[in-house]
């Protein structure tokens, strides 16, 4: 077997085999985020093409948004019957397959079809719940550090195939666009099937930072209740309220507004497709860096406090950005500010989660959170899309997403501390 031969020639060198998962785990992740954002490079090409509208599109995109974040809790339960490796490895192959499929789509009933629910299923499989589900499974230390880098997988995925997806667009064509990211799911599910396991287990290892064996039966039974009874308990905590809300507002912040729709909101302001991808993935620099340093700092200091610093920065990089001109300057500076927090409220929450609701629940509970994350995602792709076919403007759209920012930074700074929240939360 070569991870078990990997895992012996690491183990030599003082190197665990968890990191290896880990960059598997990362790479899974961004290659999941690049196929959630590549529809939003394609959306005046399509436009031009078909002559669907804003409107039509971002409904297409709001499905898949939606049904990213409600499969997450189930994903959770998917993962724990059947296994990373298999579960990631399928979800690679429909990923691929679907926008494969896409090229040959010529009605918008099939883009709802494909683009709309089959890739928001096969991207559900690997949402944020994965990364959560291997931190904990395969690390003791270094969970805050390790959960920021994978977080930060959704930026180096805007990094890596944004700027090439518009590049291909305007010299070759969209469907051209959709190759690299078909091509790397496919090298995505050799990879998993070869190297990833299960759990360190399965390699006869302890996970990192632990000395001794994990106690067995500390983790949920996988029941397809699970998810729905762990929503009915976490339902009653009103922290879970709190960081639901929240990431509500997250998810409306960033995916469902800037990812899918920053390259048509520059081209309304007379920049072009290759530029705003540009600007995107220094976005996805910064982002980078913001939620690697976020899942430090969460180790170290209140994350209540860490979230109100993302969340009203974000706000106000939002409601300043209609306002920079669309210069290289002017937009440089949104990039920076509003990048280091992209998915840097990742680290932070689920700390909070963990912190709520117990090791053994916080996979479950964060599953639940993000399932509104991206809700809210859902309804910035479809309203902002609205807006821009009736307002013929996206400035209402990030108006009132800086405003909900600064809402939500006022919510998690009122959440009841851990400690005072944890005992009756894990009863429950």
């Amino acid at each position: 077997m070569l991870a078990t031969r990997l895992a012996q020639f690491l183990q030599r060198r003082g190197i665990h085999y968890a990191w290896v998962v880990a960059a598997l785990t990362f790479l899974a992740m961004l290659i999941t985020s690049a196929a959630l954002g590549l529809p939003g490079a394609l959306l005046q090409p399509m436009t031009q093409e078909f002559g669907w509208s804003t409107t039509e599109l971002s409904s297409v995109f709001a499905t898949r948004f939606a049904l990213f974040g409600l499969l997450g809790p189930f994903a959770a339960v998917v993962l724990l019957r059947y296994g990373v490796r298999h579960v990631v490895t399928l979800a690679a192959l429909i990923i691929g397959g679907t926008l494969l499929a896409g090229a040959f789509m010529h009605n918008l009933a099939q883009a709802f079809v494909l683009w709309g629910v089959v890739l928001g299923f096969g991207t559900g499989m690997t949402a944020m719940v994965l990364g959560a589900t291997v931190v904990n499974r395969w690390f003791v230390q270094r969970k805050g550090l390790v959960m920021g880098l994978l977080a930060g997988s959704s930026a180096t995925g805007q990094l890596i195939f944004l700027p090439l997806a518009t590049w291909l667009i305007e010299t070759h064509g969209w469907r051209f666009a959709l190759m690299p990211v078909i091509a790397a799911t496919g090298i995505l599910a050799v990879l998993v099937m070869l190297f990833v396991r299960n759990s360190p287990g399965d390699l006869g290892l302890l996970p990192y930072g632990a000395t001794e064996a994990p106690p067995a039966g500390g983790a949920p039974v996988p029941t397809w209740k699970l998810p729905f009874e762990t929503l009915a308990s976490a339902s009653r905590v009103p922290a879970f309220w709190a960081l639901a809300a929240s990431f509500f507002i997250c998810g409306l912040s960033t995916n469902g507004l800037v990812q899918t729709h920053f390259i048509s909101l520059c081209g309304d302001r007379g920049l072009g497709p290759v530029p705003a991808a540009s600007v995107l993935a220094m976005m996805g620099v910064f982002d980078l860096i913001g939620t690697t340093l976020s899942g430090w700092l969460s180790d170290r200091f209140d994350n209540r406090k860490l979230l109100f610093w993302y969340y009203g920065l974000r706000g106000l990089s939002l409601f300043w950005l209609p306002y920079s001109d669309f210069t290289v300057a002017g937009l440089s500076t949104f990039a920076m500010f509003y990048g280091l927090d992209w998915i840097a409220t990742v680290p932070p929450t689920v700390k909070l989660a963990a912190q709520a609701f117990g090791p053994a629940r916080a996979g479950l509970v964060f599953g639940w959170v993000f399932a509104f994350h991206q809700l809210g995602a859902a309804a910035a792709a479809f309203g902002a899309g609205f807006t821009r076919s009736v307002m013929l403007s996206y400035s209402p759209a990030l108006f009132v997403a800086g405003a909900a920012c600064l809402l939500a930074a006022g919510v998690v700074l009122g959440m009841r501390s851990p400690a005072a929240s944890a005992a009756p939360a894990r009863a429950g």
